[in-house]
């Protein structure tokens, strides 16, 4: 995972003019390990920022995701949710309290051969079960 020191040369970096709103939520987004939603950025940036609306919220996350510095996680049909971890890595969301959270890949060890010939442009792996918090409460 890549540490940013200084989020508003961060964007400007990847050609994105440093705005309030953008600031706010990408630092929101790399301050938390959630994956939030759309409503949950919302919520939580609301009452520091007034004048956020769930459109600003979309069109930034929007915006980050073209300029490849957020990454859609979509465990579920319903649920979109954002990362702004873009190295390879997996999610495992938890069946019982609804947390989503990372896990490490050894890409060196995986290996698809009926895909040889083949160009990957993007892949995804997502894992569901039971965290082992909730396992913990469970025994």
């Amino acid at each position: 995972m890549t540490t940013i020191n200084n989020v508003s040369q961060y964007l400007l970096e990847n050609n994105i003019k440093p705005s309030v709103q953008r600031l706010k939520i990408f630092s929101f987004l790399m301050n938390t390990k959630e994956h939030p939603t759309v409503e949950t950025i919302f919520s939580s940036l609301s009452e520091e920022i007034p004048t956020l609306s769930k459109t600003t919220v979309y069109n930034t996350l929007k915006l980050f995701i073209s300029k490849k510095i957020v990454n859609i996680v979509n465990i579920e049909d319903n649920e979109t949710r954002y990362d702004w971890d873009t190295s390879f890595h997996g999610h495992f969301k938890c069946n019982m309290c609804g947390s989503v959270s990372d896990f490490h890949i050894n890409s060196s060890t995986l290996a698809f051969t009926e895909l040889n010939g083949y160009q990957i442009n993007e892949s995804h792996y997502y894992l569901k079960g039971i965290c082992r918090n909730c396992l913990a409460k469970m025994n």
